[in-house]
């Protein structure tokens, strides 16, 4: 074997450097894990209220507004970039990976470690690339910050406390996962889509916080808003525009909200649809398995990676249009055809941009379309409805195509599976023991399973969108919430079982 297998061990001496969490040496009990995940749970709370030393609130511009949920994530804080960095250096390494770009075997206990140590390094790197143009272009410091340390300084200074944010919620992730249960990431994603819905339900604050409360400036929560509504409204009132701020009023309508539950519940129930392969033991006799397939087999990645190219998309366009030295790009700069901003917002108003935007609920496409007197925005009959069609196809053949991709990059396609069900002695009941048996019969079912579960995850994000969210959460957010719950709950189960059965620990991988 040569000195460095893969290049990344070249890196590695220098990565191991960076802080870290260290694993525990034995098991952990189940009340302590309970504990880290509900302290570092609060912790990043907190941090999400802490906000950028130095930065101009009013004067800067969150380039990822719209898809703030689901980066888990708050605006003008040290947690700005959120898990951004984070994910966007995950998939870098596991797509190089599959992919065999990054020689790397992550069944070897040696290149594991390679792989998670230079994993600290990419994710510093990556958050240097995200922070860097935003501080240089849409977060403004405040004059009397540039006047104590210059406007350079200033700059540096905004960085550094999202670099130093930013790697706390790595290892933030690091507690969880080695100390805690499940994985840090996925729990303040569940926590901040939570959070929106929460709020978004039941906050009793007017809609304009510094607005006496009125029937123009009503709750912004679903649930106060409608008994502020009826207790305010007369019957003829209700009848000539209350039920119509109830139902449509922005933000927080109740058919967002109703439309929130319908996604909950249909996630949860396409989670649970699965088909089973039935197993046997080659050597043992009468031991016996399943191999579940699930509906949703590509898991919420699909989604994932098209939500954060139509999000790189958007910010490719605002800097176009709005960038001193990007909008004087000629054919490029400053084209509406690409992407129009009006002043102050990060969401398309027009142009290619805005057609691969997410409708936000049906007062931003339905509505226009049936009463443009009172509900338009700007945008002709046609114009709206290519709008929702676009964005709709898009979703769901982007969602198609990652899903196939992510599939056979990361060993989930017929033949790896094939491989991996022979490798543990197990064989399909009825046909020989050879892997080329095995793929043909998985062939039947994983290929048609990847294009469906791809086009049903694309369909249910953009349908939530379409529908609207309470609390602005995003169809996928809603969806990775869904899916994060039900795995966590069944990690739970697990951990329990271990538990009081400390046998089991050892089967299902647990430390002893």
């Amino acid at each position: 074997m040569e000195d460095y297998p893969s290049l990344l061990y070249k890196f590695k001496p220098l990565s191991d450097k960076l802080p870290a969490v260290k694993r525990p040496e034995g098991h952990v009990h189940f009340r302590t894990k309970m504990m880290w995940v509900v302290v570092i749970l609060v912790v990043y709370f907190i941090m999400t209220n802490v906000y950028l030393y130095g930065l101009d609130q009013a004067e800067s511009l969150d380039l990822f507004a719209q898809y703030r949920t689901i980066m888990a994530g708050a605006s003008g804080t040290i947690l700005q970039l959120g898990i951004g960095p984070i994910v966007t250096a995950s998939i870098i390494m596991q797509l190089f990976v599959g992919a065999k770009i990054i020689k790397l075997d992550l069944t070897n206990t040696k290149d594991k470690a390679c792989y998670q140590s230079v994993l600290k390094l990419l994710v510093i790197v990556m958050i240097l690339v995200e922070s860097v143009p935003q501080v240089f272009g849409y977060l403004i410091p405040s004059d009397a910050f540039v006047d104590t340390w210059g406007s350079g300084g200033a700059k540096i200074l905004l960085i550094a406390q999202l670099c130093v944010g930013s790697y706390l919620v790595f290892l933030f992730d690091e507690v969880v996962s080695k100390w805690g249960i499940g994985s840090g990431i996925s729990l303040f994603i569940a926590a901040g889509v939570a959070q929106a819905v929460f709020t978004g339900t039941l906050n009793w604050n007017p809609v304009d916080y510094g607005t006496a409360m009125s029937m123009s400036n009503p709750p912004a929560g679903t649930i106060p808003k409608t008994i502020y509504i009826l207790m305010n409204t007369s019957s003829g009132e209700m009848a000539n525009g209350g039920y119509e701020m109830i139902l449509l009023g922005e933000p927080n309508s109740m058919i967002a909200l109703v439309g929130t539950l319908l996604i909950f519940l249909l996630v949860v129930y396409i989670e649970s649809t699965k088909i089973e392969l039935p197993l046997s033991h080659g050597n043992a006799r009468g031991a016996r398995g399943r191999y579940p397939i699930k509906l949703m087999y590509a898991s919420n990645i699909p989604v994932i990676l098209m939500s954060a190219l139509l999000a790189n998309v958007s910010m490719v366009a605002l800097l176009l249009y709005t960038n001193d030295f990007l909008s004087s790009i000629p054919f490029i700069g400053g084209n509406s055809s690409i992407g129009q901003f009006l002043p102050g917002e990060t969401t398309a108003s027009a142009g290619l941009a805005w057609y691969l935007s997410a409708p936000t609920g049906i007062s931003s496409w339905l509505m226009p379309m049936l009463d443009p007197f009172n509900y338009g925005n700007g945008h002709s009959i046609l114009q709206n409805m290519g709008h929702v069609l676009i964005y709709g196809t898009v979703m769901v053949m982007g969602s198609i195509m990652f899903a196939k991709f992510w599939v056979e990059t990361t060993n989930l396609g017929a033949e790896s599976v094939a491989k991996q069900i022979q490798k543990s002695g197990m064989q399909i009941p009825g046909f020989r023991r050879d892997p080329r048996v095995l793929k043909k019969v998985l062939e039947r079912y994983i290929p048609t399973v990847t294009i469906l579960s791809g086009a049903m995850i694309g369909a249910l994000a953009a349908g939530a969108d379409m529908i609207g969210t309470t609390g602005n959460a995003t169809g996928t957010g809603m969806l990775l919430a869904v899916g994060i719950l039900i795995h966590f709950y069944e990690a739970l189960g697990r951990e329990q079982m271990m538990e009081m059965n400390p046998v089991m620990r050892g089967f299902l991988g647990g430390e002893d």
